[in-house]
């Protein structure tokens, strides 16, 4: 990992996409917006979006009670601690505990899903990242739902958008399992560095799935390397006011043959401030069979141009069967703890 590359300030697009959410937009609208969303996943595989409609007085109020729980002892916050929650893969996890590239996050935080009744299918079969979630209270478990409702109906706009922005229907994901997709919220808190050298909160990784909505806090730090750069170029993401920040993630570069990239990213930590950060992941089905999107012809896609140098293409199974394997490396304690068969 090459803490030293050099970072740009160059700025990611922001695309308006209130069009892909008003079923009273027109086609053209539609497709004007979802070229916008094509071009920024080639150039940078992240980009901005405003005219999300989401309430402003639920982004304050998410970041009221997160700061509230982060501030909290560990003895208090390990009421929710993860190993509560089982296969389910909720709840609180301190400083440290999280690895990424095999070394461990400066960062804690809470794990959230679709919280599911006992008797739904999935947690009947004990089939992992499915069951119900570990509330620190009942703020929370009120605005949480509304969250996740909020950004799963921005993510499920947005893969409408990806799936025109390729020549395809707008409901093409749908075979793909996105008509039930797998949805992981997760509240990150970075406590200041202190006065000595600033560390890395997250090192270079990329995301499993196939999109992050994010909210950041005002803080900032979170910088992301060029889908199409060839020199190592790192660029800062700056907050900016009412938007949430998107990337996609391994799944959508495997679908789309190479066409959109999985981009890396990294976090610095401020060596003043806390940071807050909210991202949620739209996901395949856990059930379903990693393929490419069905109407694409082939591209030509180098394993060694991959910051990981794994080639997506060759790597077949179910989505559960993919994220299972990375999860052993994120949190290789609790994975063992699971006792999650094979």
């Amino acid at each position: 990992m090459n803490h030293h590359a050099t970072v740009q300030k160059t700025s990611l697009p922001v695309v308006d996409i209130s069009p892909l959410l008003d079923e009273r937009s027109l086609s053209a609208q539609r497709q004007r917006v979802a070229e916008e969303i094509g071009q920024a996943c080639r150039d940078f595989g992240f980009f901005y979006i405003k005219g999300h409609g989401v309430d402003p007085s639920l982004e304050l109020k998410l970041e009221e009670l997160s700061r509230l729980f982060f501030s909290l002892t560990s003895a208090e916050k390990s009421q929710w601690n993860m190993n509560l929650g089982g296969r389910a893969w909720r709840g609180w996890f301190p400083i440290g505990e999280e690895l990424t590239s095999g070394l461990p996050d400066q960062k804690e935080g809470l794990y959230f899903g679709q919280d599911l009744a006992a008797n739904h299918p999935l947690v009947v079969n004990q089939i992992p990242l499915h069951g119900a979630n570990l509330y620190p209270s009942s703020q929370f478990e009120e605005v949480i739902p509304l969250w996740m409702d909020s950004m799963h109906c921005i993510g499920q706009a947005l893969i409408k958008g990806i799936a025109l922005s390729l020549g395809l229907e707008a409901d093409r994901f749908d075979l793909h399992g996105l008509d039930e997709a797998l949805q992981l919220f997760r509240i990150f808190h970075y406590p200041p560095t202190g006065p000595q050298k600033s560390q890395w909160g997250v090192g270079e990784h990329t995301d499993y799935g196939l999109l992050t909505i994010l909210k950041q806090d005002h803080v900032g730090g979170l910088q992301v390397r060029a889908a199409r750069s060839s020199s190592g170029e790192w660029m800062d993401v700056p907050p900016i006011d009412h938007t949430f920040v998107i990337n996609i993630g391994d799944m959508l570069e495997k679908m789309t043959l190479g066409r959109y990239i999985s981009t890396p990213h990294r976090v610095m930590k401020s060596t003043e401030e806390a940071r807050l950060s909210f991202p949620y992941f739209l996901d395949p089905h856990y059930l379903t069979e990693l393929k490419a999107l069905e109407g694409l012809s082939p591209t030509h896609m180098d394993s060694q141009e991959r910051w990981d140098h794994i080639d997506l293409h060759h790597i077949s199974g179910t989505y559960g069967e993919y994220v299972l394997s990375k999860i052993g490396k994120v949190f290789p304690l609790l994975f063992d703890e699971m006792l999650i068969e094979e």
